[in-house]
């Protein structure tokens, strides 16, 4: 019982510290894990209907005159491989439910209403410096099973030419769901919170931003 609740204790806590940077925000880990990130699954939600719109800009669609409900959130992706080296060019591929909690995916059971004016997914590469920066919404929590409500999180896909693909999710900092989640609490203490995210607001700035570093494993 103690090692568990030190485990939750663990979770709930912001895994991501760090100051503004010059690129928007100081990466949280100073350290090389020399390690990949954990990789999470896939889901039945991933997007199977075209979209017009898949930019980098969830919180706005092509067409649309108002904004998607929800906090708006600034996401720093940040990829790199396994020496902490930057990657340039590799596809963040993100998909998640809007602020009710419901995905736009056929076979959500979810009875919560559609936000017709949340994006959903996105697709965007990073940068020279190996980071691409994704406005969106924090996501709303969904019952997944009887006794079993998910916490908010976000989907991703992440790929790079000369590595390999990983599939995983992105939790949120001061989640209480997060204690609780049969997925995230599947994870060894470490791996799960390095999925873990803060969000903070800059000094000056109205929407909170957070950093989500991963690394790729080589071919």
């Amino acid at each position: 019982m103690g090692s568990f609740l030190n485990r939750r204790k663990l979770i709930q806590a912001s895994f991501f510290v760090g100051a503004a940077g010059p690129a928007g925000l100081a990466l949280a880990q100073d350290a090389c894990f020399g390690t990949t990130l954990p990789s999470q699954p896939e889901g039945p939600f991933y997007p199977v209907k075209p979209q017009r719109d898949i930019d980098a800009d969830l919180t706005r669609v092509v067409g649309k005159t108002q904004a998607a409900r929800g906090e708006i959130l600034d996401l720093w992706v940040q990829v790199q491989d396994e020496d902490c080296q930057n990657i340039e060019g590799a596809l963040v591929d993100l998909w998640q439910a809007c602020a009710t909690g419901k995905y736009n995916h056929p076979r959500d059971p979810n009875t919560a209403d559609l936000d017709p004016n949340f994006q959903y997914w996105a697709k965007a590469y990073t940068d020279a410096s190996g980071r691409v920066k994704l406005r969106t919404i924090k996501p709303g929590a969904y019952p997944a099973a009887e006794g079993w409500i998910r916490p908010p999180h976000i989907h991703f896909k992440i790929s790079a030419p000369g590595f390999r693909e990983l599939t995983t999710q992105m939790y949120f900092a001061g989640e209480a769901l997060n204690q609780k989640d049969l997925i995230l609490l599947d994870l060894p203490l470490e791996e799960g919170n390095r999925l873990i995210v803060r969000f903070d607001r800059e000094e000056g700035e109205v929407i909170p931003k957070g950093v989500f570093t991963v690394q790729l494993k080589r071919v």
